[in-house]
This record gives structure tokens, C-alpha cells and sequence, in this order.
């Protein structure tokens, strides 16, 4: 490993996931969608570091964990720019960028107060009606919204 600790913004991770290139105005969504808040590993939070994709980055490393593809992918929804490194022994052993699945379940609240999943105890779930501007629509009652108006649960 011989990179210059100047050039390190955040520390180097000897085994877990480390999820680049978030937009630094949704990172803290990111974190509540990946459920981290809670966790007994080292969690390494970076924003508003530079970026020549981005401008500003976030950075989320998360140290001796490694979430199933299909929750991070969850987080294409606010962030589809976001690239996913997995870091075995300081090495990065697979990298790939988050793929927006079709069907999105239990991280967006509806907007609409008539909606079921506002008045019973159920699950959200959302269709990806548009994927370039990322637009899902309610399963149950039908309203769309752009994903950078959508509510985390």
C-alpha cells in the first residue's frame, strides 16, 4: 500500500465496504437507507470532500461488513452516481456501481395522505417509472415523484 497520506482524505480500510461518490447533498440518505446508524463496526463518514466527478463527494466506509448488492443498490435511488468498492487485506477485490432496481420496497414514504400505506401498517412499495430522471411511482395509489423529492422512511 503505498499511497501518500497526503492524499488520503479519509483512512484506508483494511476489510469492508466502501461506497464513493455520493453526492455530499444526500449522503446523510444514503446512511439512513444502508441503516448504519446503529452499528457496532467502525462506520467512516466523509462529505464535502472534492470531487472532479462531483465537484463535492460523500464517502460512507464501513469496516468489517459487506451489505448484500440488493441493499446497496437501494441507495441509486438518491444517489446513481454512487460506486461500491469492496476492500479485502487494503486491496480492493471488486468494484461496481449501484444499479437502480425496478421496484423499490420500504425506504420511501407515499406523499399522498389518502394513500394505504399512510393509514395501515404496511410496506411501501414504489415502481422505477422514469430511470434517467429517476422517478418512482406508488404501487397502491399511483402518485410519482422524482427521486430527489422523495421522502426516506
Amino acid at each position: 500500500m503505498t499511497v501518500s497520506k497526503q492524499e488520503l482524505a479519509v483512512a484506508a480500510l483494511r476489510n469492508g465496504t466502501v461506497i464513493d461518490h455520493i453526492p455530499s447533498s444526500v449522503l446523510f440518505k444514503a446512511v439512513k437507507i444502508l441503516g448504519i446508524a446503529n452499528l457496532d463496526k467502525a462506520v467512516t463518514i466523509g462529505n464535502n470532500l472534492d470531487s472532479k466527478k462531483l465537484g463535492k463527494k460523500g464517502i460512507i466506509k464501513v469496516a468489517d461488513v459487506f451489505f448484500p448488492e440488493s441493499t446497496l443498490n437501494r441507495i441509486a435511488l438518491i444517489a446513481p452516481s454512487a460506486v461500491v468498492n469492496i476492500i479485502r487485506d487494503y486491496e480492493v477485490v471488486e468494484k461496481f456501481p449501484v444499479s437502480l432496481p425496478d421496484t423499490i420496497m420500504g425506504i420511501v414514504k407515499c406523499g399522498n395522505p389518502k394513500c394505504i400505506t399512510n393509514n395501515e401498517p404496511m410496506r411501501t412499495k414504489f415502481h422505477v417509472i422514469d430511470h434517467d430522471d429517476v422517478t418512482i411511482e406508488c404501487h397502491y395509489c399511483g402518485q410519482a415523484v422524482k427521486s430527489r423529492d422523495a421522502q426516506i422512511c
